[in-house]
């Protein structure tokens, strides 16, 4: 990757992310949501494209060397869970993804992290590699388990919870963590008819104006 200097000369945030992360992902849909405009800067995390996220460029803004960074109010941040808390926090005049009542705010976060610590981590790309490549496991039986596990926690949680969306009728946290864990889940050959509630928020979810914004098919980097 070139110095990343050159990458954030824009005044407006920059967000270093590959289109099919689901943690970039996650942090497009927010600041669509939010209304934040912002400069996509394409890391191509595959072996093929130069897995640039291992570069010395890269690992100076995030050392974990994974997708997303964003670059604003001059600084950096990783993670996409401390970038949406970041955003909810500092831009407190935009839309909300955090619902106002502590108890459906606290069912957000559990949501969450069913995704963020349950299921996405284990499906992972370096962990996938891992699995397949040292220790020769089959890398889709391997995220089918997962996948299935924590989505199953997911649909019963959302029973109580649920309206139009994950929360009532208010788009939270939880389903800009869902979208892309659906794609992941079809991916690895998870059919969402077993999770009836899922498939249903997620079909709402899709046609919204800011999720289409913030899908794998509407950035710049986005290959087939």
């Amino acid at each position: 990757m070139e110095e990343v200097a050159s990458k954030v000369l824009s005044t407006k945030p920059t967000l270093f992310s590959y289109f099919r992360s689901s943690a970039s992902w996650r942090v497009r849909l927010v600041l669509a949501l939010k209304g934040i405009e912002f400069t996509y800067q394409a890391v191509n995390i595959t072996k093929d494209g130069g897995a640039q996220q291992y570069s010395e460029d890269y690992a100076k803004m995030n050392p974990m060397n994974r997708v997303p960074a964003l670059f604003i109010d001059g600084k950096c941040l990783g993670e996409s869970i401390a970038i949406i808390e970041y955003l909810e926090e500092t831009r407190p005049d935009t839309r909300k993804v955090f619902p106002s009542d502590p108890y459906l705010r606290a069912k957000a976060r559990q949501l969450t992290e069913i995704i963020n610590s349950g299921i996405q981590p284990l499906q992972n790309l370096e962990v996938l590699n891992k699995i397949e490549d040292e220790l020769k496991g089959d890398r889709k039986e391997w995220a089918q388990h997962f996948i299935k596990k924590g989505m199953n926690a997911f649909e019963e949680i959302i029973k109580e919870t649920r309206g139009k969306y994950c929360i009532g009728d208010e788009v939270s946290i939880a389903d800009v963590c869902l979208i892309p864990q659906c794609f992941a889940a079809e991916r690895f050959g998870v059919d969402l008819a077993t999770f009836p509630n899922i498939k249903e928020i997620r079909d709402s979810l899709t046609g919204l104006p800011e999720f289409i914004a913030g899908d794998l098919k509407s950035q710049p980097d986005y290959v087939a």
